[in-house]
């Protein structure tokens, strides 16, 4: 609403291609969200492992083109614990988070409609308690404006390298475990199957 309309354009036109793909790849599925929380459908887990090896090196490469700049939000444990556990439990009920959640009303979910209007309600809280949490809870264990390579001494190539392949090894062993627990699950049935014949 504050910006030109090329960046408001691009904004949209991003936002569309962004709730496309969470589409197409199940995770606006609310079956799926719970899936993962049941630990029996991964797909959750191995989108989010792409968007995290694929955003750390775009971003790593606009910053290196000097075409963005890294703006790290302070370490601080108590806000990082209490809003971990809300959006948690806020996620397990729901079966949605924020943008999955409005990419399921795109697609006519009309129970996470209550979802959303619930967020936007939990927004306008968070805003009326903000000046009293940050006097407290956002005071517990501030760290300040940490990062890995700066605590180590070491380069952002080195730990997008270790990220990336410590998601690839995940992402294998989660492939491996589920055609695992569906062979096991189809022998079951097969089995099942004979003993009624």
């Amino acid at each position: 609403m504050f910006d030109t309309p090329e960046r408001l354009a691009f904004g949209l036109l991003t936002g569309l291609l962004f709730g496309f793909l969470l589409q197409k790849g199940q995770v606006t599925k609310f079956r799926t969200i719970v899936g993962q929380f049941l630990l029996k459908d991964f797909t959750v887990l191995k989108v989010m492992l792409t968007a995290v090896v694929v955003g750390g090196i775009g971003v790593a490469v606009l910053v290196g083109a000097g075409q963005a700049a890294f703006h790290i939000k302070p370490l601080v444990l108590g806000g990082i614990v209490a809003g971990g556990l809300l959006f948690g439990v806020g996620m397990a009920v729901l079966g949605y988070c924020p943008g999955t959640g409005v990419a399921a009303i795109a697609e006519g979910s009309r129970h996470a409609i209550y979802g959303v209007l619930g967020m936007l309600f939990g927004a306008a809280v968070y805003a009326e308690v903000y000046p009293a949490i940050k006097a407290t809870v956002l005071t517990w264990g501030d760290y300040g404006k940490q990062t890995l390579p700066a605590a180590t001494g070491t380069s952002h190539a080195i730990w997008l390298a270790a990220i990336g392949l410590g998601a690839a090894s995940l992402f294998i062993t989660l492939e491996w475990f589920e055609r695992r627990r569906q062979s096991t699950a189809h022998d079951t049935t097969v089995n099942a199957d004979q003993a009624t014949a």
